[in-house]
């Protein structure tokens, strides 16, 4: 769960708020009295949430993602190596 913090002690603190955010990975919510409360959070993890919401835009590429996240839990796959990968969908490397 994400920490929080309020304004004041954020930019009184913000050294420790941006440490504790890069260690943890967590959010860091900042609370102002009688405004929106804004997060701090590594770029990384940012990042990584756009891409995701990006790739679930498309209901066909979610359901796939899906199906691929069941198949690893269900552990149906077996590990390939890129030879057989290649192999299996033509493609080959060039010379």
């Amino acid at each position: 769960m994400s920490n929080k913090t309020n304004y004041t002690e954020a930019c009184n603190n913000f050294e420790k708020i941006y440490e504790e955010a890069i260690s943890t990975r967590e959010p860091v919510v900042v609370n102002r009295e009688g405004a929106e409360s804004v997060s701090v959070i590594p770029t990384a993890e940012l990042n990584s949430i756009i891409e995701t919401a990006y790739l679930f835009q498309s209901p066909e590429n979610a359901a796939r993602l899906l199906d691929a996240l069941q198949r690893v839990k269900a552990k149906t796959n077996m590990p390939q190596t890129i030879d057989e990968l290649r192999k299996e969908f033509s493609l080959y490397e060039e010379e």
